[in-house]
């Protein structure tokens, strides 16, 4: 039986995790916390998911960096030329962002 066939597949999982983000940043009013607060969880949750894998973490330690890191890259990439394409629209009108968010500039 493949991946696909066993359940939900990837793109349905990761759509729950950002049904319940959404929730939360109604909830808070603060999408850089939810994004923090989502980015440690997962961090958390990909240590586990290494410690449960590993014959030895503390010497692959430094491969499953690198695989995780490689793993997130790629996709966040592919996620923020899917944003450049297709730009969201805010709910909140332009005098009301929070200039604190911009801090992609160099």
């Amino acid at each position: 039986m493949s991946e696909q066939t066993k359940g939900k597949s990837l793109y349905q999982l990761a759509d729950q995790f950002i049904a319940l983000a959404n929730e939360l940043v109604q909830e808070e009013q603060d999408l850089g916390k939810v994004g923090t607060a989502l980015r440690f969880a997962a961090a958390r949750f990909n240590a586990f998911e290494a410690a449960i894998k590993s014959a030895d973490l503390a010497n692959e330690k430094d491969n499953a960096l690198k695989w995780f890191t490689a793993e997130y890259k790629d996709m966040l990439s592919d996620n923020l030329d899917d944003h450049i394409a297709n730009p969201p629209v805010s709910a909140v009108p332009e005098s009301e962002v929070d200039d604190s968010a911009k801090i992609f500039k160099g």
